[in-house]
């Protein structure tokens, strides 16, 4: 369709990347997605025989995992431009596989950044080199009793000292003893090989939240066990469940940010996170609204196919529009923030502006559909519910909206 190729930068290998990685967004992520969504337990949907894993393992065999890790790392070294067109697409695919599958580097991702040759030896490199899914990461931050308060970067609240994480860590010798636990929303949580957990420093407790710091966690040692995969309205395909830790210990160099740094690190983590957030469910959007058109030019009403309707083109180009400025506000964030310093207003922006886009666009692509759209099966009534559960997920809108408001009062 003539406006996706709006953006007249691409240069000719990026046009090529953006037709190879929408073919397996079409191909691969949509199909598998669809038929994962219509399985009532969400435990068979990571049983070793579905195409949950054949989705994970054709994603590592086209060296995708590897996509956002610098080319000095032994990434792909993509640009950020190059970036946003996979996120993207991913996210018009399958919002659900695309955060599932984006999240599988970040472990490997930060512990690469700390320098550390041994941890790059034993963790990164296994990681770089897998080509069958068998080093999985995920982001451990969501606790039973915290949710978004542990974004609250800036706030008074970060710093309530009445207030601190119920997943802590301890100094013994040349050991940190983690004890505590993750809740059902950690993205990846029960198939995950590696977390990076955030938690709290026990000799910062009394100091907020702020008193926190990241660590990596090997998920195959002692002490560490999973409960059952959460189920839950739309995103199927993203397996989430909670972790639990009973002194679980795990070597010095592992802690990769303390509480001297951990409000910076916290910080560049939601900018970078919330951004892509945006990007991914800008793709969501342009799907619903691709959906829309295309239904509306086939269903006959009233004598004529319904796009002939006014009523009905107006709906359909207040559509088009708001997927266009999320498209655009989504991309220049993540530019933006590429470079340094960053802004993480902007990253929030997008994320809170393009997943409230992309429910209600999925919501008018469902009203256009009539009652079909509300049948079961029908890529648009999935694509509203896993629109839904991104208002929430990686921080609610609403306090990201506090945190992204405390940013431009401060300067």
């Amino acid at each position: 369709m003539a406006y996706l190729d709006l953006d007249q930068t691409l240069t000719p290998e990026q046009v090529t990347l953006r037709h190879e990685v929408h073919r397996f967004a079409a191909e691969v992520l949509r199909p598998a997605a669809l038929e994962l969504d219509a399985l009532a337990d969400p435990e068979d949907v990571i049983k070793r025989d579905t195409v949950f894993w054949d989705v994970f393992r054709r994603y590592y065999e086209q060296g995708y995992h590897v996509r956002n890790l610098p080319e000095a790392m032994g990434g792909a070294g993509l640009s950020i431009e190059e970036q946003i067109i996979v996120s993207e697409e991913f996210g018009w695919g399958a919002a659900d596989f695309a955060v599932g599958l984006g999240v599988t580097s970040f472990p490997f991702l930060f512990a690469g950044g700390s320098g550390n040759p041994e941890l790059i030896k034993d963790v990164v490199r296994p990681f770089i080199e897998d080509r069958e899914a068998r080093y999985i990461g995920c982001w451990a931050i969501t606790e039973p009793n915290h949710g978004s308060d542990t974004l609250a970067v800036g706030t008074q609240a970060f710093r309530d000292p009445n207030v601190f994480y119920g997943l802590t860590a301890r100094a013994d010798g040349d050991e940190w003893v983690i004890t505590g636990q993750k809740s059902s929303w950690v993205s990846n949580g029960t198939i995950a090989t590696h977390a990076l957990a955030f938690l709290g420093i026990e000799e910062q407790r009394g100091s907020g939240m702020a008193g926190g710091g990241a660590a990596l966690i090997p998920l195959d040692l002692a002490g560490v066990s999973r409960g059952r995969a959460l189920d839950k309205l739309g995103q199927r395909a993203l397996n989430q469940g909670e972790i639990f830790f009973d002194d679980v210990r795990i070597p010095r160099h592992y802690m990769l940010a303390g509480p001297e740094g951990y409000p910076n690190v916290l910080e560049a983590v939601l900018t970078a996170a919330n951004a892509f957030m945006g990007i991914t469910f800008a793709g969501l959007a342009r799907a619903a609204f691709e959906e829309a058109l295309a239904y509306t030019k086939e269903r006959v009403q009233g004598g004529k196919p319904i796009c002939e309707h006014q009523l009905v083109q107006k709906r359909l180009f207040d559509m088009f529009a708001r997927v266009q400025a999320a498209r655009n506000l989504a991309r220049s964030a993540l530019i933006y923030n590429s470079q340094q310093p960053s802004a993480i207003q902007y990253s929030i922006a997008s994320k809170v502006f393009c997943t409230q886009t992309a429910f209600d666009v999925a919501s008018d692509a469902v009203q256009l559909h009539g009652g079909y759209g509300l049948c079961k099966g029908t890529l648009v009534e999935k694509l509203l519910r896993d629109a839904r559960a991104s208002m929430i997920e990686d921080g609610s809108n609403d306090l990201l909206s506090l945190v992204g408001a405390r940013k431009l009062i401060d300067g």
